[in-house]
C-alpha cells in the first residue's frame, strides 16, 4: 500500500472531492497535514510516494510549501491542486511535477498519478484487463483480442473507470460525476450515448463487457461473466 500526503488546511473531501474515491479504488493510504512549510518535516519522516499540496484557497502559501518541498525533499513527487484562474499567477512548473484542478474526477486523478509514476520511473501497473480487453493507461491504447480499438478520450475514461472496478454498479449521475467531473453540466443521457458507442465499437461478440443494470446504471462484467450476455 502506497502512502500519499495531502498538505491542506481542509479535509480531503473539500480540497479534492474525488480523491477519497481514487484512494478507495487504488488502495492507497492518505495522511493529511496542515498547509505549512513545517509539514515538510512530516514528509521527510513519512517518505510518501507523492505529496499533494492544496494551493486552491491560498495560492501564495501553497507555492511556498511546494518550493520548500522541492528544496528539502526533491525526491518526492509533488502535485499542486490549483484553481484554473491561478494557473498563470505563479510559476507552478518550477515547484510541482503535476497539477490537478479541485473538480478533477476520479478517473483524471488516477490517470495523472499513473502518468507521474511513469515519468519518475517508478513501477506502476499501467494495464487494466477485462476479458479480452486491455487498456494501457499510460499510452491510452486499447486492444480487443489483440486488435487496436479506436476510442475517444471520454470513451477511454468511461471504459477505464468501469473496467478497473468490475462487477460494481454505478448510477448514471455517479458516472457523470466521476468521469466527466463535478463542473460538467450535461445530462445523464451523455452517459447512455457513450455506453452505446462503446458497445458498438466492442461489437456483438463483446458488447456484454459493459452491462446494464435496469433501473440503476451500468457495470463492467465480472471475470466469470465475461462470456455471458448483457442484460
Amino acid at each position: 500500500m502506497a502512502t500519499l500526503v495531502l498538505l491542506s488546511d481542509r479535509v480531503a473531501e473539500d480540497a479534492l472531492p474525488a480523491l477519497p474515491a481514487e484512494l478507495s479504488a487504488s488502495g492507497n493510504d492518505l495522511k493529511v497535514e496542515p498547509l505549512s512549510v513545517a509539514s515538510i518535516e512530516t514528509v521527510l519522516r513519512v517518505a510518501p510516494e507523492l505529496v499533494l499540496v492544496d494551493a486552491a484557497e491560498n495560492p501564495g502559501q501553497g507555492h511556498a510549501v511546494l518550493r520548500e518541498g522541492a528544496n528539502r525533499a526533491p525526491g518526492v513527487p509533488r502535485i499542486a491542486i490549483v484553481e484554473r484562474a491561478d494557473l498563470e499567477r505563479l510559476p507552478w512548473a518550477a515547484v510541482a511535477d503535476e497539477v490537478l484542478f479541485p473538480g478533477a474526477p476520479t478517473a483524471e486523478i488516477s490517470l495523472r498519478i499513473a502518468m507521474l509514476r511513469k515519468r519518475i520511473g517508478e513501477p506502476a501497473e499501467d494495464t487494466i484487463r477485462l476479458g479480452p480487453l486491455a487498456l494501457d493507461e499510460a499510452s491510452f491504447q486499447v486492444t480487443l483480442a489483440g486488435k487496436p480499438l479506436d476510442l475517444t478520450f471520454k470513451e477511454f475514461e468511461l471504459l477505464r473507470y468501469l473496467a478497473s472496478r468490475p462487477g460494481r454498479v454505478f448510477t448514471r449521475p455517479a458516472l457523470l460525476r466521476e468521469v466527466w467531473g463535478y463542473d460538467f453540466y450535461g445530462g445523464t443521457r451523455t452517459v447512455d450515448v457513450h455506453v452505446r458507442r462503446l458497445r458498438s465499437k466492442l461489437g456483438p461478440a463483446h458488447e456484454h463487457l459493459i452491462q446494464t443494470v435496469r433501473g440503476v446504471g451500468y457495470r463492467a462484467a465480472e471475470p466469470e461473466d465475461d462470456r455471458g450476455e448483457s442484460f
